[in-house]
């Protein structure tokens, strides 16, 4: 009877250790933890490779001289480090993500496919292939064409026809005002999702800025996607109950985890760069992941300093067209502070407390209502 009783009570124990992988948050900080281990461990293996096969960055910039002094130390450093970078994002969405959720196979298959884009573009620079690898207009074709899959996913099949294109808007109730988008929905969130990806791509011009961003904005996004996924809380706080949609905090977790990873190598000065591979991948999972949990708009304030890097650019490029004049001495806007004598430390940590202080701002619109 002793030994008996004796072997029930370890069934009893490992019926509650299995127990713990129920719930959401225990599975995510597993997520974060894998997606940085694997990251550390795979990344020296990747630079040796990368170096031994002459894989590596070229600093040119013809269009400005300073710029390209500035960013001279950058050259023959070994680039397409989001290859690492994406390997700990998917082993840990594997692992710990339900991947019987349609919106976690989704979200990984939109962040592999913008991976594939931004590594084809890569390798295409450094094989010569076009002045500076795939055209512009080209790439975001064909990003357009993933995230476009993404919203007709989400308008049609995410819980039902039509059911995910209301819009929420932060600091509104969604009794008060939240727009039916429709099949606009498509349109809209295929817009946040390139949006996203490409204004990561766009702040990833400084040693560890891209990824340190990235693993703050991932993290505040995983406490909203939580929230929305849970029915007492998304009623408490009045915000879109999406079924499902928590297990977008395991993704974001393991999106901050590979990110954090990944600036273990890229803290300046930097012993890699992750390239377009690494840069359209976070930030495309960023769009889906907010595109799932109804967090299109407060995407827009956590990632306020990737918001500033775009539409620095758009201003630049705008007002150079129209009146024939810029606005910032160059863009993106992290090199504008370069020019004014900013090092580059000071500007990539300056922005991280942007960063920071932008998710803060987003966590906020939970309560502001």
């Amino acid at each position: 009877m002793l030994y008996l009783l004796q072997r029930l009570h370890e069934a009893d124990s490992w019926r509650l250790v299995f127990n713990l992988f129920r719930y959401v948050t225990f599975r995510a900080a597993l997520a974060a933890a894998t997606a940085f281990v694997v990251t550390v461990l795979l990344l020296p293996v990747l630079i040796r490779y990368l170096r031994a096969r002459r894989v590596l960055e070229k600093a040119e910039n013809p269009h400005s001289q300073r710029l390209a002094e500035l960013q001279r130390a950058k050259n023959d450093v070994p680039t397409m480090g989001g290859v690492g970078l994406l390997a700990g994002i998917l082993a840990s969405g594997l692992l710990w993500a339900d991947l019987s959720s349609r919106y976690v196979l989704l979200a990984l298959l939109a962040t592999l496919s913008l991976g594939a884009i931004g590594l084809l573009d890569d390798w295409m620079k450094l094989v010569g292939i076009g002045r500076r690898g795939m055209s512009g207009r080209l790439k975001l074709l064909l990003q357009f064409v993933v995230a476009s899959g993404v919203g007709v996913f989400l308008a049609c099949c995410g819980g039902g026809p039509f059911e995910h294109t209301t819009l929420a808007v932060p600091f509104v109730k969604p009794q008060v005002f939240a727009p039916d988008l429709g099949l606009a929905y498509i349109a809209f969130a295929a817009l946040v999702v390139v949006g996203s990806s490409n204004a990561v791509n766009l702040s990833d011009g400084l040693d560890g800025l891209a990824s340190g961003c990235t693993a703050i904005a991932a993290l505040a996004l995983a406490v909203l996607a939580y929230v929305s996924g849970h029915a007492r809380f998304a009623e408490y706080l009045n915000v879109p109950f999406v079924r499902g949609a928590e297990e977008m905090t395991v993704l974001c977790a393991g999106l901050a985890g590979a990110a954090l990873g990944f600036l273990w190598f890229n803290a300046h000065p930097a012993e890699i760069f992750m390239g377009d591979t690494g840069s359209l991948a976070m930030g495309g999972l960023l769009g889906v992941a907010a595109c799932v949990a109804k967090n299109e708009l407060q995407l827009a304030i956590l990632g306020g300093v990737f918001v500033a890097e775009a539409g620095s650019v758009l201003l630049q490029v705008g007002s150079y067209r129209l009146l024939g004049r810029r606005i910032f001495r160059i863009a993106p806007i992290h090199h504008h502070f370069q020019f004014e004598g900013w090092p580059e430390n000071k500007v990539v940590v300056r922005f991280w407390i942007a960063a920071l202080m932008f998710a803060l701002a987003g966590l906020a619109t939970l309560k502001i209502r």
